[in-house]
Parts: structure tokens; C-alpha cells; sequence
């Protein structure tokens, strides 16, 4: 092995030349070991230099060199029987990936895009749910119903009745009944047991009249809708009417329409829908009020100042369990005059927080996300974007506090700023770049309308459109029910209905007889019963003449406009 390893560096070219010389006159044996020698020096060469170039290199920046070329050695020599080449080969490899992760770590960092918000797929039909004509269309198809009710309506479907395309059933004859009288199925469809293309069809106008998704194909909601009772939608449409009586909404060429049990918003031009919407509407226990006002402002990188009853419900008992989750979520607390106050110096084992402001700053993590559509009403409630963007793949998206969440709210505030000039001057639009671009610089910006858009949230469980067709929707807050029509009868009175000019009617009756019993009582011809006569008639001639001053009747009508504000009708409280 010594001559073996060091012979390499004795021998260069001169010592090949007397190897040569001697292979004609010397011994074999040291042609075997001058042959040998310079086969086994060069790949222990090459191994030496290998192993000590790559370490060398490797740990030149993080330690002297001193140090690194003796553990060089001491591996090399340790290792240098364990694949030679292969080695050297992978290091400067794994040298390069161990960089690339450090260099991924920051791209990590940069890419906090958000994932691409899902939406909820929504009617493309352009017939606007809410018309001038929505009224009586509505009533007709109630009559219409009505006398299907009076017929025995339609057959209850078998619960495990989910027919494929060209599946044979039993109640396929119940179904193509029931589609035929809705005016799904064409009269003239040829008869059929099985669940043939003109029926599939048929269940397809089925699905999206009831804002199902319309594939054609049997669940469980499809079922649930085909066996609800003839009865039950009449009266859904009957319910839908009544809560449209005595509405002043003011139809234009643009406005919005936000039916609440369908969750959608829709921006309606010119009798037409240029865009349906995916929208939040109110919880159950928090219910989206039906409102008919106007839209004045679109506000870029809005702030959020809490309800009282946000405060009272959700904020104070939740700092008492969390301290500091106003300032996670960025909210202040602002005391008179705009001072803002240090949460800790608040007992929030009571309820004094509710004395003051909460406003939380503008931004991503916003509630109202970043843009706003303000529209005065006396609810205080409005359309507004949301950072739970998931929540609008749902098919039922009713988790609002009452107001509404716009999906793709950007392009609809786009829409609403036609007309109004842009943020370069004349002859600029706000546009999805410009909104964009507003919104980036950070601070909160007030866009106001050049010509304010009328709108409307209404609550339409059942209605028909101008081409016949009735659509239906689930009742989710009740309204429909039998139970609660004495509570529908208020709600119809707050939506600008006739009962509220009906009411204060009764009223007038009842303020005029209270001045009767005051002209009875004084029947002081007792006392001048006897002598007196003439006083008592004197008596009787003003207060005749106080019956007429005292119209307090003439207040009522005055009250009646305060209910009913110009440009709006309130909704439910």
C-alpha cells in the first residue's frame, strides 16, 4: 500500500519511460508493480482531491480554513473506500437545494393571494324578479293555484323515488301530471312511464323556477319541492302579494332589486337583469328587513362602527374571555368627542362598553370588507363586501347580522358608478381598474352618485314574471305560515301596505268620541236646571263650536307621512 499510494507522486513522465526500458530486460514482477502503481495512484488522487475541494469550499464561508481542511483529511481518509465518484458528484448538487429552499421560504412569504372565491351558481334568466307588473302577476298565479288546490293538486312522490334518464317507475305518471299542470311539461308531450328526454326537460324548468340546480338529476331538495302541496304554494303567492300592496317603490330605467329568500341581488336596466349577484342575507334570529330607498354613495376602504347590539351580545362577552381580541381585530373605542379609550380601563364585567363607539379600521380584515354600498334608511342597514368570501358558495347563505353581502361587489359598484365621473376628472369612469385602484391607496373614499339608483329588498317566497312562470323559494324566516298571519300583518303595514293608512282611520273615530263624553259630563243643567235656562243653551253654543275646533283627526293624516317617508318604504322591525 505504501508504494502503492505515494508512488504517484514520485513518478511523473520520466519513471514511465524507465518502466518502459525495463520491460525488456527486467523481471515481471516489477513490471507488475510499475504497471499496478500508476492505475491505483490516479483514482487515489483524484478521490483525494475530490473529498478535500468540495468541504473546503463548503465550509470556507461559516469556519476558517485551518479548521476545515484537517476534517477534511480525517473524512476523506475515513470514506474514501465508499463510493469515490458518486459523491462528489451529488454535493454540489445537494449544495443547490439546500439554497433553492431558502430562497422558496420568501415566496412563500410574497404569495398571499387569496384562493379564488367559489360562487354559488344563480339564475341567468334576464326577467327581474321585481317589476311594476310583479303585483298582479303574482295574484293571477295565486288564482290559479287556488284552483289547482281545489282540484286535489298533485300526488305526493314516493320518498325513494329518484329515476335516472330512461328509468321506468310507477309515479312517473304522478310526475308528468304534476309538471303539466305547472306548465313545465308541454300538454302535447307524448305519454310515457319512463323518464324520457321531454321529461327531463321537463324537471330541468322544474329545478330552476325553484332555484335548484338545474341538471335534470333527482335529490333530495328536487323531491322535497315537487312534494310540497298545492295549497302551500298558493298561499306562498297569496302571502307574496299582500306584502307588495300599497308598495310606492319607484321603478326606473336602473335599480336594484335584493329578494331575500333567494339571496341574490339583482341590477335591473331598462326592464332587463345585466347582472344577478350572489348575495348574504339575514340569520333567522337576525332577519334582513324588506326596505325600498335609494343608493347614494359607494364607499371605498369603509370602516365599521358595531351596533349597540353587536357590542352587547358578541363584543363584551367575548373580552371577557379574550382581552385582547379588539386589537387583533383592529377595532377601537372612541369616547366623547372622538377620544379613543385604552380597552383596559373599562369593566367589561358590565355593560358600560355599550356607552361608547367601537369602530374598527378599514382594511382586508374589515367586516365590511372593502367596499360599502350606502343606502339611508331608518334600519341602518346596507350592502356591503365581506372578507368571508366562502360563505357565498353556499346554497343556503343566510349568516348576516340583517344587512346584505354582495359577491363580486367591485363590479357591481362599478355598475352603480355609471354616469359618475371617474377619479381623473372629466371625461373618466370608475371602472373595475379604477375601483381597484382607489381601494390600494388606502384611505377611505366617499363616491357619490350622480343620480341616485332606487332599491328594494323585498320578501317574495312565491311569484310570477311576465312571461307566466311562478317561481317559488323556501319561507325561511316564516312568514308564510298560517300561524303567524296575525305577525304578517304588521310586517305588510311596515312595507308601505294599506294597512297602515287603515289603522290610523279607526284612530279618528276614537279621538272624536272623547270629546263626547266631556260635553255629557258637563251637564250642569242640573245646577240651572230651574232658573237658569238660558245660560245652559248659551253652554251648549261654544261647546258645539269646540267639537269642531278640536278635529285632533286632522294630526292623523299628519302622522301618516312620517310612516311613510318619501322614497322609501320601512321594513320590518
Amino acid at each position: 500500500m505504501p508504494h502503492v499510494t505515494f508512488a504517484p507522486r514520485g513518478v511523473s513522465c520520466a519513471p514511465r519511460g524507465l518502466t518502459r526500458a525495463r520491460l525488456l530486460g527486467g523481471t515481471g514482477a516489477a513490471l507488475a508493480l510499475l504497471l499496478a502503481a500508476p492505475l491505483r495512484a490516479e483514482p487515489a488522487e483524484s478521490r483525494i482531491n475530490l473529498r478535500i475541494e468540495p468541504r473546503a469550499e463548503s465550509k470556507a464561508e461559516p469556519k476558517p480554513e485551518l479548521k476545515a481542511e484537517p476534517k477534511a483529511e480525517v473524512k476523506s481518509d475515513a470514506k474514501s473506500d465508499a463510493k469515490p465518484e458518486p459523491k462528489p458528484d451529488h454535493k454540489p448538487a445537494t449544495d443547490k437545494a439546500e439554497a433553492v429552499p431558502t430562497e422558496a421560504a420568501p415566496a412563500k412569504k410574497v404569495s398571499r393571494e387569496l384562493p379564488p372565491t367559489v360562487y354559488a351558481r344563480v339564475s341567468e334568466d334576464p326577467l327581474p324578479t321585481y317589476t311594476a307588473q310583479t303585483f298582479m302577476d303574482t295574484m293571477r298565479a295565486a288564482e290559479r293555484y287556488q284552483i289547482y288546490a281545489e282540484a286535489g293538486g298533485w300526488k305526493v312522490l314516493p320518498g325513494d323515488f329518484a329515476p335516472k334518464p330512461g328509468d321506468s317507475h310507477p309515479a312517473i305518471p304522478s310526475l308528468r301530471h304534476h309538471l303539466t299542470l305547472t306548465g313545465d311539461l308541454p300538454p302535447d308531450a307524448p305519454p310515457s312511464d319512463r323518464y324520457d328526454p321531454p321529461l327531463v326537460a321537463a324537471v330541468r324548468a322544474f329545478q330552476a323556477r325553484h332555484g335548484l340546480p338545474d341538471a335534470g338529476v333527482f335529490g333530495r331538495l328536487t323531491l322535497n319541492a315537487l312534494n310540497v302541496p298545492a295549497d302551500v304554494r298558493q298561499r306562498q303567492l297569496r302571502a307574496s302579494a299582500q306584502r307588495l300592496m300599497g308598495s310606492a317603490f319607484p321603478f326606473g330605467e336602473r335599480y336594484v332589486a335584493v329578494n331575500i329568500p333567494s339571496a341574490t341581488v339583482e341590477a335591473v336596466e331598462n326592464g332587463a337583469v345585466t347582472r344577478r349577484y350572489v348575495a348574504v342575507v339575514g340569520k333567522t334570529d337576525k332577519q334582513t328587513p324588506t326596505v325600498e330607498t335609494r343608493i347614494t354613495d359607494v364607499n371605498l376602504n369603509p370602516t365599521w362602527t358595531l351596533p349597540i347590539s353587536v357590542i352587547k351580545n358578541e363584543i363584551i362577552p367575548t373580552m371577557r374571555k379574550n382581552p385582547g381580541y379588539l386589537a387583533k381585530n383592529r377595532i377601537r373605542i372612541l369616547g366623547p368627542g372622538g377620544v379613543e379609550v385604552d380597552p383596559t380601563t373599562i369593566d367589561w364585567s358590565t355593560e358600560k362598553a355599550a356607552n361608547y363607539t367601537l369602530r374598527q379600521d378599514s382594511g382586508l380584515d374589515n367586516s365590511l370588507g372593502q367596499v360599502r354600498i350606502d343606502m339611508p334608511n331608518r334600519h341602518a342597514i346596507y350592502m356591503h363586501d365581506t372578507p368571508s368570501k366562502s360563505l357565498f358558495a353556499g346554497s343556503g347563505r343566510f349568516h348576516s347580522h340583517g344587512c346584505v353581502r354582495v359577491g363580486q361587489v367591485k363590479e357591481f359598484a362599478a355598475w352603480l358608478l355609471q354616469g359618475t365621473e371617474g377619479p381623473n376628472g372629466s371625461g373618466s369612469v370608475w371602472g373595475p381598474i379604477e375601483i381597484e385602484t382607489g381601494i390600494a391607496m388606502g384611505d377611505r373614499r366617499d363616491i357619490k352618485l350622480v343620480k341616485p339608483t332606487p332599491v328594494a329588498f323585498v320578501y317574495l317566497t312565491g311569484y310570477a314574471t311576465s312571461d307566466g312562470r311562478v317561481h317559488f323559494r323556501d319561507d325561511i324566516y316564516g312568514l308564510d305560515s298560517p300561524a303567524p298571519a296575525a305577525a304578517a300583518a304588521p310586517d305588510v303595514a311596515t312595507t308601505g301596505a294599506i294597512a297602515p293608512r287603515a289603522n290610523p282611520a279607526p284612530r279618528k273615530p276614537d279621538a272624536v268620541p272623547a270629546p263626547r263624553p266631556i260635553l255629557a259630563k258637563p251637564e250642569a243643567p242640573k245646577p240651572a236646571a230651574a232658573p237658569v235656562a238660558p245660560p245652559a243653551p248659551v253652554a251648549v253654543a261654544p261647546k258645539p263650536q269646540v267639537r269642531k275646533v278640536a278635529p285632533p283627526v286632522e294630526r292623523a293624516p299628519a302622522i301618516e307621512p312620517g310612516l311613510m317617508p318619501p322614497g322609501f318604504v320601512g321594513g320590518r322591525t
